[in-house]
């Protein structure tokens, strides 16, 4: 590209690149009206006045009068120029300072830092501005999200730890008989464990963007039976009458993680919903395959149903230690559907509860 064709296009244009050429001309411009004029109106004035005052015709060196104008004029746009480099040096350098100072707090630990200008900054440094406030944004709220899923994986694992090395100190000590009985409770607490820590490997795996599956042409049919087989005792137990609609037969997905998905949520309806009719159906769009999991009661809130999916969230009946989970599990159905890259949400369902979704593509 031709130079002139470049200045043309950095003229067009807008911000810093604008500003300095904008501002160097402005300047050339006035030193040369301020001499060439300032230079007819002295020898103007000086012939009307003080003619003697000039240097002689034949002379090569001015005089006095003449070296006077010289100084005071190049003094003169020495300082004009100085006056336009400092207004156009602080519009750009006051924004970087403050990003610079900013970013010395962060790297000092201080993520609530933030850079800002006292006046209008140009379009670059307000750019910068602006991904620097959104980059010091993000670090905080990753660092709270780290603070908070620390504290919430020591609060979920603190029980069953605690549950375990009291009856493992009471079998060690002599306290508790060495029974099946009591060795079927430890062995429940190591499988609740067990999927504490495989919930916690995939939301990790999903948010970090690493979550790996295995596409294949699958029955979903056999698929949900599996799930039903292995739930069917304990959603008997709580009184859950389960109805099928399965109007999708074959599709492409990853079984092990669509199971997944289901368990999960069968699990959180037993953890949550009333007892009452549950239904499990499929269904298929021009572009999507959908399972559904519906429920009778309670429902959820619109604010509780907007966050349900995210890591550690309950429902409104968790505090009941009857319904209390881990929270993980509608966080693995989101991360499943992810992969699939998909989608998973809730919505009230027809049946007087909530409807829990989890789409794919074809």
């Amino acid at each position: 590209m031709k130079p002139g064709v470049d200045l043309l296009a950095l003229w067009r244009g807008k911000g810093l690149a604008r500003q300095i050429i904008s501002s160097v001309a402005i300047l050339a411009l006035t030193i040369m009206l301020m001499v060439l004029l300032g230079s007819y109106a002295f020898y103007s004035t000086m012939f009307i006045f003080l003619p003697s005052a000039l240097s002689a015709p034949d002379s090569w060196l001015p005089s006095p009068a003449e070296w006077g104008w010289i100084a005071g004029t190049t003094l003169l746009g020495l300082g004009i120029a100085i006056w336009v480099a400092m207004r156009l040096a602080r519009r750009i350098l006051t924004p970087l300072n403050s990003v610079a100072t900013s970013l010395r707090r962060v790297a000092q630990g201080d993520l609530a830092a933030r850079a800002g200008a006292q006046r209008q900054p140009l379009d670059e440094a307000s750019q910068l501005i602006s991904d620097f406030n959104a980059m010091a944004e993000r670090l905080e709220r990753v660092q709270q999200e780290r603070i908070f899923w620390n504290a919430a994986i020591a609060h979920e694992l603190r029980t069953p730890v605690t549950i375990l090395r009291g009856r493992l100190q009471g079998l060690s000590d002599g306290v508790f008989p060495p029974e099946p009985a009591l060795f079927s409770s430890l062995l429940v607490q190591v499988e609740g464990l067990a999927r504490l820590i495989e919930d916690l490997r995939i939301v990790g795996l999903a948010e970090s963007g690493h979550l790996r599956i295995q596409l294949q042409q699958v029955d979903l049919q056999q698929e949900i039976g599996t799930v039903l087989t292995a739930c069917e005792s304990a959603l008997q137990d709580k009184g859950f009458a389960v109805t099928l609609e399965i109007a999708l037969q074959r599709t492409v997905c990853d079984p092990v993680r669509i199971r997944q998905a289901l368990l999960a949520l069968l699990e959180n309806v037993l953890q949550h919903a009333a007892p009452g009719r549950l239904r499990i159906s499929t269904a298929s769009s021009a572009d999507q395959h959908c399972l559904r999991v519906e429920d009778c009661g309670p429902g959820l809130a619109a604010t509780d149903a907007a966050m349900i999916f995210d890591a550690f969230q309950r429902g409104p009946r968790s505090d009941d230690a009857q319904h209390r989970g881990s929270g993980l599990g509608l966080a693995v159905v989101r991360a499943i559907a992810s992969a699939h890259h998909g989608t998973a949400d809730c919505r009230p369902s027809p049946l007087g509860g909530t409807c829990f979704e989890v789409r794919w593509p074809h």
